[in-house]
């Protein structure tokens, strides 16, 4: 028993690093068995970028999940998150996780229309794996909620692949960076300049009320990317008329809350049973969120924190002004 605690503790300890090591710890321990995996399957051979594909077993009509993963935009591969792709996959969901294009390679909006491309072959191919078109859902943590969210906030980009926002059933964001200006360092300011076109990089800008439905969930202990984001969009996107779920936790760290996914923390929180929830009603057409669930867009946004990062200083109430 002594050695089992003492081999939690180290993961707990390695998943809450900001490096790779801690993924791949959780990887390694992570099961091969109750999915198919199939890796790098091509999706824009143009830019050679693939994408792979948890197929739970005896999946059919399954609700589909394509996953991004977050590093600012500029660091990981879709090979570092099988704990995500098996967890999903342990709840009767096939998973999609793509590789996108990444800073300094490209600058926004590349990355966005690479992952709306791994949308559309998701929606194409879902069949192929047990899944069903018809139950798609867009998920991401840090920056790829970011990514996500701009799929399901600008329609622009899907229409760019012949779809639409109603392909979708909902997007759940992890820690998302949804409401970030001004941006102040100078990779990102390089990532999303010119500097007029700022406003139009932050998923709050497109908010219409006529997003499928999301599910925000934060941590208050969050130190990487401010709680704020999700406050704001949420409060944004009911002020609209859209339909939204947001789940605070009191005691959540930026990495735990994706790291919970894995099989040995799942017990740390229940993140993965909320995400499944909410996967689970919206694809059976369930409009009304489990009160004891949500803890929702009633909460007051918090103060300001000038802290001097590009990720704790935006508290507006309300988009930024357009730039004409």
């Amino acid at each position: 028993m002594r050695i089992l605690v003492l081999l939690l503790t180290g993961i707990g300890v390695l998943a809450s690093l900001s490096g790779c090591t801690g993924q791949q710890v959780l990887n390694d321990l992570t099961t091969s068995r109750g999915y198919t995996l199939t890796s790098d399957v091509p999706y824009d051979a143009a830019n050679r970028l693939t994408l792979d594909v948890y197929m739970p077993d005896n999946a059919q009509n399954a609700p589909v999940v394509v996953f991004f993963y977050g590093k600012r935009w500029r660091a990981g591969d879709k090979s570092e998150y099988k704990f995500v792709g098996q967890a999903l996959a342990s709840r009767g969901f096939v998973t999609v996780i793509p590789n996108v294009r990444l800073y300094p390679r490209v600058r926004f909006p590349d990355f966005v229309n690479d992952a709306a491309k791994a949308v559309k072959w998701a929606h194409v191919n879902a069949a192929h794996y047990g899944g069903k078109s018809d139950k798609l859902f867009v998920m991401g943590h840090n920056s790829g909620a970011h990514i996500a969210a701009m799929l399901v906030l600008n329609e622009e980009y899907l229409k760019g692949v012949g779809g639409s926002r109603s392909w979708l059933r909902g997007m759940i964001g992890l820690a998302g960076l949804y409401n970030f200006m001004p941006i102040t360092a100078p990779d990102l300011r390089d990532l999303f300049g010119p500097v007029d076109r700022f406003p139009y990089t932050q998923p709050i800008f497109f908010v219409d009320g006529s997003n499928p439905p999301l599910f925000l969930v934060h941590g208050e202990d969050d130190a990487i990317v401010a709680v704020s984001n999700t406050r704001t969009l949420a409060e944004s996107v009911t002020k609209a008329g859209g339909p939204v779920e947001t789940l605070i936790y009191p005691k959540m760290s930026h990495d735990l809350i994706i790291s919970s996914f894995a099989s040995m923390l799942r017990g740390r929180a229940d993140v993965l049973d909320q995400v499944e929830d909410f996967i689970r009603r919206r694809s059976s057409g369930q409009p009304t969120p489990r009160a004891s669930a949500i803890n929702a867009t009633r909460l007051a946004p918090e103060a300001p924190r000038d802290d001097g990062t590009v990720f704790t200083d935006s508290i507006e109430s309300a988009p930024p002004v357009p730039v004409q």
